[in-house]
């Protein structure tokens, strides 16, 4: 059963944020409000609990929260904000309890958002962000995460890397990603209605401002369409009330289909990036992505004592202990629901 606070915090978003989505003209209105309030500072809390730097690539400020001593993993966190509103003290929640728990180094770009930047300012200075790890870091240490446009941007800029010659990282973190925004799937309409935070109005004029005049089902718009098989493997986080899933679940399954592990937590009852907003479901969302992270660095532990003690050697690959909700047979099922 949903906690008590996910069902307060849904009827907060009904009666707030979906307006924001409900037309053109709201998401403008709320943009532009936005632009006079936002601050995308870490919080004061955090800087005392963490080691945090401010440097900046293509005119727009990095953050660099350093790792524990003798760490070499990274995650590129790509926040979301439907490509229009800047990160939130609730990301930064999520970004410093991944720091402290893992101990990872996390770069957190401050990217170019809409209307005033479009897609391609957006990956000109993430790609370039990216750049920057790899010549220090071993893309089999990077990890891309991201929440809702973040989770986008993180699948795009793995493609994108790999038509530039790039490295892929070693996982990916979705969160409610935004994976497939050319509406052709009609289940999205029906879960468009269960959904207390999205709405397609308000979504494709956000999508009208950052997609510099690409079709809808263009992978640099939708990764959804792109090569699936560029990409490493993937927890992916969605709930049953979020408008994203139905599109979640078959980029899931294709993604599987093109040879890519996909650990998918599904949980029921939970809305767009439940993970970001502190509450049972969130707690054991992140207890899923800690263990998922923390198994990574297991398996590249082993691999490496295996090439130090056994070079030469044929070994079957490393099997990994993470057990991950596993929906592929239920995905029928669930999508009868809707």
């Amino acid at each position: 059963m949903p906690s008590l606070k996910s069902h307060l915090v849904s009827f907060v978003l009904r009666h707030s944020r979906k307006k924001a989505f409900s037309s053109p003209e709201n998401l403008q209105r709320w943009i532009a409000y936005a632009r006079k309030t936002e601050d995308h500072h870490p919080p004061a809390l955090l800087k005392a609990r963490l080691d945090i730097t401010e440097t900046e690539i293509d005119g727009f400020p990095v953050y660099e929260i350093a790792p524990k001593a003798g760490e070499r993993r990274r995650i590129l966190y790509m926040h979301g904000g439907a490509y229009v509103f800047q990160i939130t003290s609730y990301h930064w929640g999520l970004i410093a309890e991944m720091a402290e728990r893992l101990g990872f180094g996390i770069t957190v770009p401050i990217y170019p958002i809409a209307p005033e930047h479009d897609f391609h300012a957006m990956f000109g200075m993430v790609g370039d962000v990216y750049r920057c790890m790899l010549e220090d870091t071993e893309a089999e240490d990077i990890v891309f995460m991201g929440d809702s446009a973040g989770g986008n941007m993180a699948v795009v800029l793995t493609m994108t890397a790999a038509e530039d010659g790039l490295p892929s990282p070693s996982r990916h973190v979705l969160i409610s990603p935004g994976l497939d925004v050319s509406l052709a799937n009609p289940e999205v309409f029906e879960a468009e209605r269960q959904d207390p935070w999205l709405g397609i109005p308000g979504g494709l004029e956000a999508v009208r401002l950052y997609s510099a005049g690409f079709d809808r089902k263009d992978w640099h718009i939708s990764p959804l369409y792109g090569d699936l098989s560029l990409l490493p493997k993937t927890l992916l986080l969605t709930g049953s009330r979020d408008m994203l899933t139905p599109d979640n679940l078959i980029f899931a399954e294709r993604a599987r289909a093109a040879g890519v592990e996909v650990d998918v937590v599904y949980e029921e009852g939970m809305f767009h990036v439940w993970p970001l907003i502190e509450m049972p479901e969130a707690r054991r969302a992140r207890d899923s992505i800690v263990s998922f992270l923390r198994d990574e660095a297991r398996s590249q532990a082993e691999r490496e004592t295996v090439n130090s003690s056994a070079k030469g050697l044929s070994r079957a690959p490393l099997m990994t202990g993470f057990a991950s909700t596993k929906i592929a047979s239920a995905i029928s099922s669930l999508r009868s629901g809707w």
